[in-house]
């Protein structure tokens, strides 16, 4: 686990690879599917939607994976995902840089944001993500 929660900036380095026009299969992205329904409606968005806003951002998080690791808290790992706090104003950050409106983008975050809930809860430490998240944003990324 990584103490540095990093500074909000992004480094001029950019990962290889297209991940702007790149798409996964949803299976692919660690996000579970009433966690999905519960952020769409939160975030005002067709819950139809959200599916592909999830696969077009995991390819971007995903080639930005070692970046996360250097700069952000790392909260939590498996072989399937690894979660992160970042800095508030992050999913609005990733939104632009994918072409997401303002919606789009609340939707990613409290997509992220509650799938770490979630785990919180799963873990015994739903106190501490709770905590967190008051100052700071998730991101959950499938490795």
């Amino acid at each position: 686990m990584s103490d540095s929660p990093g500074s909000g900036e992004r480094d001029s380095e950019e990962p290889t690879g297209d991940a702007e026009s790149a798409v996964v299969d949803i299976e692919d992205v660690p996000i579970e599917g009433q966690i999905m329904l519960v952020a769409g409606t939160k975030a005002s968005i067709p819950p139809e939607r959200l599916p592909d806003l999830l696969t077009r951002a995991q390819p971007d998080l995903g080639g930005r994976i070692d970046d996360y690791r250097r700069r952000y808290e790392l909260v939590a790992e498996t072989g399937e995902y690894a979660a992160f706090f970042v800095p508030t104003g992050h999913w609005a950050e990733v939104g632009e840089r994918l072409g997401f409106d303002e919606r789009e983008a609340d939707a990613l975050r409290r997509t992220h944001e509650e799938q770490l809930r979630r785990f919180g809860r799963r873990s015994d430490r739903r106190e501490e993500f709770d905590s967190a998240l008051e100052i700071r944003e998730a991101a959950v990324i499938g490795l």
